[in-house]
């Protein structure tokens, strides 16, 4: 009777042991969660989503955290557990991401790109005591005490300086044009495109005119972000057209441009993350360090840092304030990137690139965010 309890009693241990070993490491319980669902692309678009995982990578090494079932495995501690989900192709489950997170006890979720304003605004009427911060979308009436804060960028001001650089660098080259692809044709990406038009024309008075200037969008839906195949032909057609160099702000479908820049030799301008950088130290791909050689830079948006900035209020302070935040060039939260791989790229046009970022920061500049807006800024240079 004895050995038969005995074995009884071993047999709980041995499959607690065996738990152990094949799942997450048993440890002290996470002080906090947090939780990011992303966009459609999900991680490894290159763009947008990947500046989120980066930030929330940010987390795990300042805040002694690690990234649940992540393949990297990014693990600095157990203070913070952090999990991130990816939606279908179609992005239909968007709302049930954010359920499955909010049941599951993140305190903190990140909801990443405008389509899931409206899941947000539903979920967190579910869950009160769960803080939303929606990147890139917009619900009104917030106060400081809402459980949604929207965080913006100013995605325009990021534009106008890669816009100036694109009129600089066919500034001798009376022929040539420049070129903008946007993604799903909506007002969100006519922002970037009206800081990019107007950039390009301030420095540069030939693309003033009519036609020196193209742009088109990929399509009227969300799967424009995620569709390379389309970019790729429209940024043929543009170089063939005489574009010089293309921005895009597309999301995934950035990597057809990329390709085609390479194949024409021409070149291209990234969008949200480095892009380029991310080539240049792409090991894994042989092919990425030569696409990534046409780069030559990109309008950063730094979700990365609003993500490690809404975290930090959340692990410093116990809380995050409701309402809206918008990253802005007098507090880093856009740009343009500079590297190693393109610092002599663009060391003859650095001074007045800067020059340009103070007078946007003073209120010298004031970048347009429409398409009207744009217009009437270039016609107000003639």
């Amino acid at each position: 009777m004895k050995k038969y309890l005995l074995f009884a009693l071993l047999i709980p241990a041995i499959l607690f042991a065996g738990c152990q070993k094949s799942g997450q490491a048993a440890g002290p319980k996470a002080k906090f969660k947090i939780g990011l669902a992303f966009d459609v692309g999900g991680r490894g678009d290159k763009s947008f989503n990947d500046s989120a995982y980066n930030g929330l990578k940010l987390i795990a090494q300042q805040f002694k955290g690690y990234i649940k079932d992540d393949p990297d495995n990014v693990n600095f501690g157990t203070n913070v557990e952090i999990k991130y989900l990816e939606p279908k192709q179609g992005g239909q489950d968007r709302e049930q991401l954010l359920r499955v997170l909010a049941e599951g006890g993140y305190n903190l979720i990140f909801a990443v790109g405008f389509m899931y304003t409206d899941s947000v605004v539903k979920v967190a009427k579910d869950f009160p005591k769960v803080h939303f911060a929606l990147i890139d979308g917009y619900t009104p009436d917030l106060v400081a005490s809402s459980n949604i804060t929207c965080l913006s960028f100013a995605a325009d001001q990021s534009s106008f300086l890669v816009g100036a650089l694109s009129g600089l660098m066919v500034a001798d080259k009376p022929k040539d044009k420049v070129g903008f692809i946007g993604g799903m044709d909506m007002p969100l990406i006519h922002d970037f495109q009206a800081g990019y038009i107007a950039g390009a024309a301030y420095v540069n008075p030939r693309l003033r005119k009519s036609g020196m200037i193209l742009s088109q969008y990929i399509g009227k839906d969300p799967s424009a972000f995620n569709d390379p195949k389309t970019a790729a032909s429209i940024a043929d057609t543009m170089y063939k057209q005489g574009a010089y160099v293309i921005y895009h702000a597309a999301g995934g479908s950035g990597t057809g441009l990329f390709e085609e820049a390479k194949v024409n030799g021409k070149y291209a301008i990234g969008v949200d993350s480095d892009q380029g950088y991310g080539y240049m130290t792409n090991d894994k791909d042989p092919a990425a360090k030569e696409i990534g050689k046409y780069i030559v830079t990109s309008a950063l948006k730094r979700v990365d840092e609003a993500v490690l900035l809404t975290a930090s209020d959340l692990i410093q302070k116990g809380t995050v304030a409701g309402g809206y935040r918008t990253f802005t060039l007098a507090d880093n939260g856009v740009g343009y990137a500079q590297n190693d791989f393109n610092k002599d790229f663009l060391a003859p046009y650095l001074a007045k690139l800067e020059d340009l970022k103070a007078k946007i920061i003073s209120g010298e500049i004031k970048v347009p965010t429409n398409d009207q807006e744009a217009a009437d800024f270039v016609k107000a240079l003639k």
